[in-house]
């Protein structure tokens, strides 16, 4: 059965586990979010896999700043109420179990309420080495 391996066999790590905690946890850095952002468990894939991501802990208030990703990015809300928003559209309310795709190349940001945290896991995969395009702020105005 290809992929398996036997006792006999060398090994290989084809399974990896990271322990909770064992990767300490980042600010989100200012350039890149309003307010104040956590990101926890960030993991990349090994070739020829080029999914990445990280759990992402936004604070009452914080959120990212406009951005995208060449391929596309899919967020699975694990708790609090968050919005996500669009270029030139209004945003929309998200909230646990919600399951956010947002296609290759739209501009977007999301990020937690006013009142409420809001935390989510984030995927993209790489194109050529690159997830995100970062932009510029998010406007209060456009964060209403």
């Amino acid at each position: 059965m290809a992929g398996v391996t036997s006792a006999a066999e060398p090994a290989a790590e084809v399974v990896k586990v990271t322990r909770a905690g064992a990767q300490p946890s980042t600010p989100g850095p200012a350039a890149n979010f309003t307010g104040q952002v956590r990101v926890d468990t960030a993991f990349k894939a090994q070739a020829p896999g080029r999914a990445g991501g990280g759990i992402v802990t936004f604070e009452p208030g914080a959120r990212t700043a406009w951005h995208s990703h060449p391929l596309g990015q899919t967020l699975l809300v694990t708790a609090g109420v968050g919005r996500v928003g669009q270029w030139n559209a209004a945003s929309q309310e998200i909230r646990p179990g919600d399951v956010v795709w947002i296609a290759a190349g739209v501009k977007h940001w999301h990020g937690a309420t006013r009142t409420n945290g809001m935390r989510h896991v984030a995927i993209a995969e790489s194109l050529d080495g690159k997830t995100t395009d970062w932009m510029e702020q998010v406007s209060d105005t456009q964060y209403q």
